[in-house]
C-alpha cells in the first residue's frame, strides 16, 4: 500500500527521492524506470484509457512512488491513499526546464520506439508526458515552465498541507525526515543520482548504437550491390 507518493515533474529530483526513500526503509520505490516491465507500461495506458485498474494491484509490492506517471495522477491516487504523504520536488523553474529539454525529452527523440520492449513505453511516455502534460508544446519553453509552475501552485492548492512536503533534495536529509518522522541517516551522504552529464553520456551512447543500427544495413547493401556489380 503506498505510503508515500512523489508529484514532482521528471528532472526535479525524483530519483535521487527514490533512492532516499529506499535508504530510509520504504522498500523499492515506485519510478518511471520500472515502465521498463512490459506488464506496467499496458496497465498504465489501461489507466490513459480509462479502463477499469485497481490501484492496489499495480503497487501492490511498492510502499512509495515518485516520478511520472504516478505524478500526473495524484488526485486519483489521493483518494485510494487518503492517508499517504505527499512530496513535491521542486527546483527553479529554468533550471527545470533546461535539464529536461537536454536530457529526457531528448532521450525521448532518440528512444527506439520500433523495438517491442520500448514500443508501449514510448507511446505511454508520449501520452502522459508530452501530450498529456505539455499538450505537445514542451519545445515552447515559456508554455513548458507554465505548466510546471501551474502543477506546483494546484498541488500546494489541493494537498493538505500537513501531508504536504515542497522539497528540493538540494536541502539534504533533514527536511525529509523530519516530515516522514524518521532519524538522519549519520554519516550518509543525500543521494544524488541521474545528473545531466550522466544523462547526457547515456544519450551519446544510444546515439550511437542508432547510428550503428542505421548504418550497418546501408554498409551490407552497398557491399551487396558491389558483389552484384562485379558479377
Amino acid at each position: 500500500m503506498l505510503e508515500i507518493i512523489g508529484v514532482g515533474y521528471g528532472r526535479t529530483g525524483t530519483l535521487s527521492l527514490k533512492h532516499a526513500l529506499e535508504m530510509l526503509g520504504y522498500g523499492q520505490c515506485y519510478h518511471f524506470s520500472v515502465l521498463l516491465k512490459r506488464a506496467h507500461a499496458k496497465r498504465w495506458l489501461k489507466v490513459i484509457n480509462q479502463e477499469p485498474q485497481h490501484w492496489e494491484t499495480l503497487f501492490d509490492a511498492y510502499r512509495s512512488t515518485t516520478d511520472w506517471p504516478a505524478a500526473a495522477y495524484y488526485r486519483e491516487l489521493a483518494r485510494v491513499y487518503p492517508d499517504a504523504k505527499f512530496i513535491l520536488t521542486v527546483r527553479h523553474a529554468d533550471d527545470w526546464y533546461n535539464s529536461a529539454n537536454s536530457t529526457i525529452f531528448k532521450l525521448r527523440t532518440i528512444m527506439p520506439g520500433w523495438l517491442p520492449g520500448f514500443r508501449s513505453v514510448a507511446k505511454l511516455t508520449d501520452l502522459v508526458v508530452w501530450n498529456g502534460t505539455f499538450h505537445g508544446r514542451f519545445r515552447d519553453k515559456e508554455y513548458a515552465i507554465h505548466c510546471y509552475n501551474q502543477h506546483i501552485d494546484q498541488v500546494c492548492r489541493s494537498v493538505p498541507a500537513k501531508q504536504l512536503l515542497v522539497f528540493d533534495v538540494r536541502d539534504g536529509w533533514a527536511p525529509l525526515c523530519a516530515f516522514l518522522d524518521e532519524p538522519v541517516p549519520q554519516g550518509v551522504v543525500f543521494p544524488s543520482s541521474n545528473d545531466r552529464a550522466q544523462m547526457q553520456r547515456y544519450i551519446k551512447w544510444l546515439k550511437a548504437i542508432r547510428l550503428c543500427l542505421i548504418g550497418l544495413p546501408i554498409v551490407l547493401l552497398l557491399y551487396l550491390i558491389a558483389l552484384v556489380l562485379k558479377t
